[in-house]
């Protein structure tokens, strides 16, 4: 991974977490107002393992009844220079986390020459990943960096082989989950466990296309639970395994010994590219709560509390009595933490039924609850325990520009850069990226998978300089101009990797 990006990433996190990011989404394919979809009707048994059960001899009978769930997903995108390289280098979770660089990155890298062979020119880049069934009518879980970008996902699975074109139905890039559908019925559907109930030491299955090799099986144990702060997602609770997940793997399924789903596998640590022993899945539960929003509305709306934490050390823990929890370091202004009295000093120490551990696992339980949730939280004012009711709402500052979802059919004029997401560059992020104070502009947070931003090349990093030839200096000018650009043809100026490049955004395709 490009360690700018890793900083960028961190940097984002950390942002998030402490409620002083700002967001401004310039949401795509708001001329219509979109339908919501019937809510996903999940296949679930919540039940535990039995954990004094003896050890398998076979897991030949759950592989049977579970594999057929688990499909192979490939994604396709136009590119300016292809590489020569081993089938496993079209995984995006081999690129995305082990240094391969895209096909901008290859060019201006200098990568190899492009005269005949297998270093010819290419214009379209192949992507490979898996994908787990969560629905008979064809709704399928997979990774965001799986489908982020492509021009055409498809879907294939069983003996004989079917072949499907899938729909992107909704993307999360700040947790690396995706929901893509196929026009299919009757399909074998993925049973899903509550993730929560997972212990170190438990057996797990991981099934998935590693290497475009075929559905393959590997069998570990379950080596660390809510591992974060690895600067991957922004969002990042993982399940550790020592169960092989190599490239391909992305978005296949993390299965318990009764082969119910419980995590998506999503990322490896290795310095060589290849399996260590060292792999991460998302925990089922988190991915529920996303792709149950994604189908209905095609979006993420996290909550927020409105408080900025710091972890417990010894000395204040010891002054409290309380081992695990989030010191309230600074409760911001007109949030629902300060309209319900919480202040800085107190110590968070369960939301709803859920206790917290520390400042990351308080923003990871916010973040799952809906806007508008009322949430009871316990705390620790002067060591003595209080509860209290509050109300959360969205997180702060995102807008909508291009119109809005309510506008009719014949609504002209939306503006451009439509599912493109950005941000202010603030003091900290211009130290972590080294930008010169000469570099103004806005930086882009999100890009929807199918909106022609993402088809242009816009990505997340990206710091726009200019629109149409127009100085952009923060986020708001940044909407107020792509609501005043009638496109449907936009100049887009941008900053990336320490250099700057023009790049044309075409709304009419």
């Amino acid at each position: 991974m490009n360690p700018r990006f890793l900083r960028l990433a961190l940097l984002l996190a950390a942002l998030v977490s402490a409620g002083g990011f700002t967001s401004l989404t310039l949401r795509a394919d708001e001329k219509v107002k979109t339908p919501e979809r019937p809510p996903l009707t999940l296949k679930v048994d919540p039940k535990a393992i039995n954990r004094d059960a003896p050890d398998r001899i076979s897991y030949a009978s759950i592989v049977k009844k579970t594999a057929p769930s688990v499909v192979y997903v490939f994604s396709s995108k136009k590119v300016k220079i292809a590489t020569e390289a081993a089938p496993f280098f079209n995984d995006p979770q081999f690129r995305r986390f082990f240094g391969v660089p895209d096909s901008d990155e290859r060019s201006e890298r200098g990568g190899r020459g492009n005269r005949g062979g297998r270093g010819e020119s290419n214009p379209v880049q192949q992507g490979l990943g898996s994908g787990v069934i969560i629905s008979s009518d064809g709704y399928i879980l997979t990774n965001n960096h799986v489908i982020e970008g492509a021009d055409e996902v498809k879907v294939a699975f069983g003996e004989p082989r079917r072949e499907f074109k899938a729909t992107i139905i909704g993307r999360d890039a700040k947790a690396d989950v995706a929901v893509i559908k196929i026009a299919a019925t009757d399909l074998t559907v993925a049973t899903l466990s509550d993730s929560d109930m997972l212990e170190i030491g438990d057996v797990v299955l991981a099934i998935g296309n590693p290497f475009g090799i075929g559905q393959s099986v590997t069998r570990g144990i379950v080596s660390a639970l809510s591992r974060g702060g690895l600067g991957i997602e922004t969002y990042e609770d993982f399940i550790q395994t020592d169960a092989a997940i190599n490239p391909g793997n992305s978005g296949g399924a993390l299965l318990d010994v009764e082969g119910r789903l419980i995590g998506l596998n999503t990322a490896i640590l290795s310095r060589s590219g290849g399996f260590n022993g060292v792999g991460f899945a998302i925990p089922i539960n988190q991915v529920r709560t996303i792709a149950e929003q994604l189908v209905k509305t095609g979006r993420v709306d996290r909550a927020f509390l409105g408080v900025q934490t710091q972890s417990l050390d010894a000395e204040i823990s010891a002054m409290f009595k309380v081992n695990q929890g989030a010191l309230i370091v600074d409760v911001q202004s007109d949030t629902p933490a300060e309209k319900a009295g919480l202040k800085s000093g107190d110590i968070i120490t369960k939301i709803d039924t859920t206790a917290i551990r520390d400042p990351r696992h308080l923003q990871l339980t916010v973040t799952r609850l809906i806007p508008g949730t009322e949430a009871k939280v316990e705390y620790l004012r002067d060591g003595k325990p209080a509860t209290v009711k509050v109300k959360l709402t969205a997180l702060p500052g995102q807008k909508r520009a291009g119109g809005d979802r309510n506008e009719t059919p014949e609504t002209k004029d939306i503006g451009v850069l439509n599912g493109v997401g950005v941000g202010d560059i603030s003091a900290e992020l211009r130290e972590q990226l080294n930008l010169a104070r000469r570099i103004e502009g806005a930086i882009i947070t999100s890009v929807e998978a199918d909106s022609p931003s993402a088809r242009a090349g816009l990505r997340e990093g990206d710091i726009i300089l200019e629109l149409d030839r127009r100085p952009v200096r923060n986020a708001d000018e940044a909407v107020k101009l792509s609501e005043e650009i009638k496109g449907p043809k936009v100049l887009v100026r941008l900053w990336r990797n320490g250099s700057s490049r023009f790049i044309v955004v075409d709304e009419s395709k």
